[in-house]
């Protein structure tokens, strides 16, 4: 089996964690360092072999989000602000922040047909692929014999594939 299906998230400002599970659900965690959560708004629906999960409102300080996925996912995920970390997922992954650090475990470079990873400001480190790059504007594109596509974008921060 290749995968089961696609993740689409859209989630607001926080520190996350996506971290693929045997499990075949999908699981939402949150809290707050400080302030209360009573107010964050968690939306999940599926169509066909897609699901949709949003994650809005609550706190703007030390909020916390943990998302399983099934291990064999493919990724789309979009998050305005905060630390992102992406591991034991396999598949396409499709990951644009627009402010703060993001790291996704890749795997093997082997796995992936096409890669393209880039930041505005910021340091590009993906040493799985053999890149490290600082400054302004830094990107790479890069094919492989692999099935999978991996998308990764930082407006201002830093992005680190690993494996």
């Amino acid at each position: 089996l290749r995968h089961c299906g696609e993740v689409r998230m859209h989630i607001q400002p926080c520190d996350l964690q996506v971290t693929g599970s045997d499990d075949d659900k999908i699981k939402v965690h949150f809290w707050s360092d400080h302030e209360d959560v009573s107010d964050v708004k968690v939306q999940m629906e599926a169509s066909g072999s897609t699901a949709n999960v949003s994650v809005g409102k609550g706190p703007r300080n030390g909020f916390h989000i943990e998302i399983q996925v099934p291990s064999k996912s493919d990724l789309y995920l979009r998050v305005r602000a905060g630390d992102v970390k992406i591991d034991k997922v396999t598949g396409d992954k499709n990951v644009e922040l627009t402010a703060g650090d993001l790291t996704v475990q890749v795997g093997a470079a082997s796995d992936y047909g096409e890669v393209e990873a880039s930041v505005y400001t910021g340091d590009l480190n993906a040493s799985p692929f053999g890149v490290s790059k600082g400054g302004l504007f830094r990107s790479f594109h890069t094919k492989g014999p692999g099935e999978y596509r991996l998308h990764a974008h930082v407006g201002a921060g830093d992005l680190s594939l690993v494996q």
